[in-house]
């Protein structure tokens, strides 16, 4: 009998077997089930293979209730299982179920696998669980499952994405005491991170200095040190790390001279940068775009405008190299010097070369035509913005209104706000102040107030600017009861008016009373 059945085992094993590998899951789960429910005695073997055929399918829910069906009867996941498990959940980020299967591991003395553990680790610090992680690892170390190099580089890349940069050193020192030489992953995260944070020099302590003659560093690893030197303005030290690389054999590359060139332009070393340029094309590195900009940048900065002009025409075009940025760049200096006038004769003849203006482009030239007065121009750009189905801002819609709005073309200003709506831009408590404040200047307090009651219904609250537009507005034109009860909104919302306002609005409300009782 004992035979009968264990050949029956056998078979269901078999059958599940096949259509497993036929990818017949529901068939392999009937088959499943009937086993379970026959004479046939099922083993801990039986679920952990079922289990682990669910989670590699990603049928979470189903290798939850068989996990949960299992227990019970005594039986348990061996540690590769739970591992796989372990992983599997993480796709879903099931944090409840992966806690529960570590507590039934830590009873029955199992210890996650590294890797389980190091794409736990990860999920964790992409979802900026990193105390959590932080304990995992603590965790790891007790029950005597090393961290790996791949482990100490996901804790350490998360909390550089955290900022948590006293953290991240702390793990990578130790690190290293445990003997480990960190991979260029590792490297890379460590020195972009403190790099951004303005901490290069501990950067290069804790890579090129303390790791010197152990590792190879990696072009990225030198770039982002000598670009974080030249941020801190720091050339010499840019200089000695290129000088280093070179000695280590790795050449300077387009990343290396273009984070020179940044800094020689934005410091208007223009013959440097001229000469690097130059120097690029001796080694072989031909600039790119990006160089062309920067050294269009620096012209432009140093007020060389016309240079500027025939390097982007002369050469940057005959290489095709030119596009949208270099024009912008131009464009933009010729507004800052009031050559507003060339500046949008740049932008007439960039669109006859096929190359397309973008939304800078277009912000520039119209904020540039708006500080000169010419506000039809701006809203003709504006106009010919929204029809290339370029969306303005909601700061560039604001300026637009606050300007036209202080111009008087109160007309035109609500125009541009009700565009602002309609594209789907929604106006904040400024878009809404710069109207209001129009309109109060061009007495117009019952607009406004509509205005007003609309922030109230499903607009933004009104802040202590609105309350005073609106004041202001109705005590001008002798609204005192609508004004005291805007007054008395405004006290609820904890603002309070200016002395010299209050006062006013008080001397008006008293003169109307006298008047009324002299009548």
């Amino acid at each position: 009998m004992y035979r009968s059945l264990g050949r029956h085992r056998l078979a269901y094993r078999a059958q599940i077997s096949s259509y497993v590998k036929a990818g017949l899951i529901d068939q392999a789960l009937k088959t499943f089930d009937e086993m379970t429910k026959s004479n046939c005695r099922v083993f801990s073997i039986d679920y952990n293979r079922f289990i682990g055929v669910l989670v590699r399918q990603s049928r979470f829910d189903l290798a939850e209730q068989y996990y949960y069906r299992m227990i019970p009867q005594g039986f348990s996941l061996n540690s590769f299982t739970y591992s796989r498990f372990i992983s599997g959940l993480c796709k879903v980020k099931n944090f409840v179920l992966i806690e529960k299967l570590l507590e039934d591991m830590d009873r029955l003395g199992y210890v996650p696998d590294i890797w389980a553990y190091n794409i736990y680790l990860n999920l964790l610090c992409c979802e900026n669980q990193l105390d959590v992680a932080l304990g995992v690892v603590q965790t790891m170390v007790e029950k005597g499952r090393e961290p790996d190099i791949v482990t100490y580089t996901i804790v350490i890349n998360g909390l550089c994405r955290a900022g948590r940069f006293d953290s991240a050193v702390e793990i990578w020192r130790n690190m290293v005491r445990k003997g480990f030489s960190p991979d260029e992953k590792a490297c890379r995260a460590l020195v972009l991170g403190l790099c951004h944070d303005g901490k290069v020099d501990l950067a290069y302590e804790l890579t090129v200095g303390a790791m010197r003659g152990r590792i190879k560093f990696s072009k990225s690893i030198y770039n982002s040190l000598i670009n974080g030197f030249c941020q801190a303005g720091r050339i010499d030290k840019a200089q000695s790390i290129i000088s280093f690389m070179r000695r280590n054999g790795c050449e300077p590359d387009l990343v290396t001279y273009n984070v020179l060139l940044n800094y020689c332009c934005d410091e208007l070393l223009l013959e440097e940068a001229e000469n690097l340029m130059k120097k690029m094309e001796r080694s072989g590195v031909e600039p790119d775009v990006y160089s062309y900009n920067e050294l269009l940048k620096g012209l432009c900065k140093a007020n060389r405008l016309d240079k500027a002009y025939m390097m982007m025409v002369n050469k940057m075009e005959a290489k095709g190299l030119c596009d949208v940025v270099s024009y912008n760049t131009i464009i933009k200096a010729l507004c800052t010097a009031s050559h507003t006038k060339r500046a949008y004769k740049l932008f007439e003849e960039m669109g006859g070369k096929g190359i397309t203006p973008d939304v800078v482009t277009f912000t520039i030239l119209i904020k540039a035509f708006l500080r000169e007065g010419s506000s039809n121009i701006a809203k003709k750009l504006l106009d010919q913005m929204t029809g290339l189905g370029l969306l303005p801002d909601r700061v560039l819609y604001t300026t637009i209104v606050d300007h036209l709005c202080k111009t008087g073309k109160m007309g035109m200003a609500h125009s541009v706000f009700c565009d602002m709506v309609e594209s789907g831009i929604t106006p904040d408590v400024v878009s809404y102040n710069a109207l209001i404040n129009g309109l109060c200047r061009a007495s117009r307090v019952s607009e406004a107030m509509h205005l007003y009651e609309d922030m109230h219904t499903g607009g933004p609250c009104p802040d202590e600017v609105t309350f005073k537009l609106i004041i202001g507005g109705l005590i001008r034109e002798k609204k005192l009861s609508v004004a005291c009860r805007v007054w008395d909104q405004m006290m609820e919302k904890g603002f309070t008016l200016d002395g010299a306002v209050s006062e006013t609005l008080v001397n008006a409300i008293h003169s109307n009373d006298a008047s009324c009782m002299n009548i």
